[in-house]
């Protein structure tokens, strides 16, 4: 497939997508290119259970955060294969059958032609989830409608000062509280089984960064203004420092446990559902090798 000019994103570059090739601001061809499938146990607990969320993590980014744990595939895109969407459809299929929980797409935005292909080739028996930074086009979730069961989107700023410098996307905010409104119109309030495990719904994490818990606390409160139930929130604090974080100051270093519980008393107060993930957690150890696994 060719992508003659692009909108996907809410960059809206226009860019002409060739298969293996593009020069818009993912970088990426119209074919999703995929560095890595596999069963990931460290997602939320509704997510990732005790069998696994099968994990499809895809090359390039829209987005392109200079903190990016996935910086390697997301702004550098060193590891990645393309594949056809009857070969990625293969690959929902080989995770189902190692017992995955549902099919995780990781960073999809920029490969959603050839997903929703792919999904229609063969669609999974377990529930799909879009796992996303957030920064989404409504026109583009439209599309989806149908294919995917749960919205898993980071809502990363409040601030748009704050998203123009780590993401050049001072239009974020804006951006984001519209999308997650769309999600959450498709996917009503979560569902929760028997188990434990998310079936249909939207959660939203939001990570805290180190220096920046004054735009943590504004992106609960509009969590809590507009989606007081039926939204779980993923409050996480794995944050390490990676990709080009070093270079913005105070990004070179982890949340202190005063930032993580001045965060997280403030999630408790408002009352908002969901997890919060231990300070623990904020080690590299938990990012997954691009190694191709479950794809070549």
């Amino acid at each position: 497939m060719t992508i003659e000019h692009c909108t996907l994103c809410p960059r809206r570059c226009g860019a002409r997508r060739k298969p293996s090739c593009g020069n818009g601001r993912c970088g990426m061809g119209a074919d999703a290119v995929v560095a890595r499938a596999a069963l990931h146990f460290w997602e939320e607990p509704c997510i990732s259970g005790k069998s696994g969320s099968g994990a499809v993590f895809f090359t390039g980014c829209p987005l392109g955060c200079v903190f990016c744990q996935n910086y390697e595939i997301s702004s550098e895109r060193k590891a990645g294969k393309a594949v056809f969407p009857e070969k990625l459809a293969d690959i929902f299929k080989d995770l189902v059958r190692q017992g995955a929980n549902n099919i995780n797409l990781v960073t999809p935005t920029h490969f959603v032609p050839a997903i929703i292909e792919a999904l229609s080739i063969w669609k999974p028996p377990v529930p799909v989830v879009y796992n996303c930074g957030g920064y989404e086009n409504v026109e583009t979730l439209k599309m989806l409608e149908g294919h995917v069961d749960i919205y898993l989107p980071d809502f990363k700023y409040a601030e748009s000062g704050l998203a123009a410098e780590l993401s050049d996307a001072p239009d974020y905010p804006e951006i984001a509280e519209k999308a997650l409104a769309e999600m959450f119109r498709q996917t009503g309030p979560a569902v929760i089984d028997s188990s434990g495990m998310m079936k249909k719904g939207t959660m939203v994490r939001h990570l805290i960064l180190p220096g920046h818990t004054r735009n943590s606390i504004a992106v609960l409160n509009w969590l809590a203004e507009h989606f007081p139930h039926g939204v779980p929130v993923s409050l996480m604090a794995q944050y390490v420092p990676c990709g080009l974080a070093s270079e913005h100051p105070p990004l070179g270093r982890s949340i202190t446990r005063r930032e993580y519980e001045k965060v997280q008393d403030h999630l408790f107060t408002l009352g908002l559902e969901g997890y919060v993930q231990d300070r623990e957690s904020a080690s590299k150890s938990y990012i997954p090798k691009f190694d191709l696994s479950g794809v070549s």
